[in-house]
């Protein structure tokens, strides 16, 4: 598996499109009855499982300009540029249905992933989502939490994750690294295909870590000035910041936590460091490894071991048996619906996102909430496909 992760960072990750059941329609505290509500896009192949929380969730696209910064991958570009989906509670009945991705985007992604398979981009840039555009807020403040895809994966394939913690009481920034991933749209629609998929930056993988630590910082800029450019950063409390991130995104959590204080809790789902830990630690803050099998038990990646004795906080290491590299993303199921088969022996997709959403949710809820959480004390009746290796 470890070596399957250094291949998606180095070239184009296999990709293997599983697809979801059309999901139940989702019952918030703030909505309708159960029997009232309806997944954001009705007529879809494929939905999302609906969220969990209480909150209905609204979704707002911001375009950030780093003027400070020249893009890293195509300094012709000039001024960094990023895409971030803004995920945040909302208040229900409001806005309208929030589209999964562009048409280009989902072109650019099956070109690369499944070339010949024949899906319409339309089919995957259909998927219904529980998240709506330009939704009005609930009232207070909640914790942020960044999201960071994958190397070559664009920020939609994690709009599931995003809005379930949306739907906990989070804002969550949902990051596009320009120029990392196969395509990303811009409001004027251009969409920037990848620079470096198939030619890997000067200093490699940890470059894109680094780098992506820069941009993970930046956003938390943006979010938390005076001069916010997102319309509801008032909802953000800026005292409780925490990053998640998926392969290579999980190591830019680990980076943007070691350069950046302000982020108080990290998680890197299932993702090889190659920007190690630093030997020092993360100055006592929590952190979560959370992995795959057989990729990340104890003894399959060095990195993990040497991160794992580097951290100097509140730490658990679990695995996920029967997971895959695209278990703590929609791609999977998404891949079930459109008629690609799981690997043997693989978990269920959609039983795979509960439990990333399930153990994501139960972490930044005890880090950046307080709330005790005993799923971290050991294996849980509940969740017996998950092992737990305590401190």
């Amino acid at each position: 598996m470890t070596s399957l992760r250094r291949a998606a960072v180095t070239a184009a990750l296999a990709f293997v499109l599983p697809l979801p059941i059309v999901a139940a329609a989702p019952a918030f505290a703030t909505a309708a009855p159960p029997s009232a509500a309806a997944p954001a896009s009705v007529g879809s192949v494929v939905s999302l499982p609906r969220p969990t929380g209480p909150y209905a969730v609204g979704r707002d696209l911001l375009h950030l300009v780093d003027r400070s910064r020249q893009d890293p991958w195509v300094p012709s570009a000039g001024a960094r540029q990023l895409m971030v989906s803004m995920y945040y509670p909302a208040r229900a009945g409001s806005g309208t249905p929030a589209p999964y991705m562009t048409t280009e985007e989902a072109r650019l992604f099956l070109a690369a992933k499944a070339p010949g398979s024949g899906i319409p981009p339309e089919t995957m840039a259909d998927t219904g989502t529980w998240a709506r555009a330009d939704a009005r807020p609930v009232g207070g403040r909640f914790p942020l939490v960044l999201l960071s895809p994958g190397f070559t994966f664009p920020r939609a394939a994690f709009s599931g994750i995003a809005e379930d913690l949306a739907s906990r009481g989070y804002v969550v920034a949902l990051i596009d690294h320009t120029y990392e991933s196969t395509g990303v749209t811009f409001p004027d629609g251009r969409t920037l295909e990848c620079a470096i998929c198939d030619r890997p930056p000067t200093g490699g993988p940890a470059a894109i870590a680094e780098s992506r630590a820069k941009d993970a910082s930046f956003v938390i800029d943006q979010l938390t000035s005076e001069r916010s450019p997102w319309a509801h950063a008032r909802l953000i409390d800026r005292h409780r910041i925490g990053m998640a991130g998926h392969s290579i995104g999980g190591d830019a959590a680990a980076m943007t936590m070691a350069a950046d204080r302000r982020v108080q809790a990290g998680v890197n789902m299932d993702g090889t460091f190659f920007a190690p830990v630093p030997a020092t630690g993360l100055g006592g803050r929590p952190f979560l490894l959370f992995g795959a099998q057989p990729g990340e038990t104890p003894g399959t990646d060095p990195s993990w071991d040497d991160a794992w004795a580097a951290l100097d906080g509140w730490k658990r290491r679990l695995t996920v048996v029967g997971g895959e590299h695209g278990t703590f993303s929609d791609l999977l199921i998404i891949a079930r619906a459109v008629g690609i088969p799981a690997k043997p022996g693989a978990i269920d997709p959609v039983r795979g996102v509960e439990i990333t959403r399930t153990y994501l949710g139960a972490f930044f809820d005890q880090q950046l909430k307080g709330k005790p959480e005993p799923l971290f004390d050991g294996p849980s009746p509940d969740m017996p496909e998950v092992t737990v290796q305590l401190p």
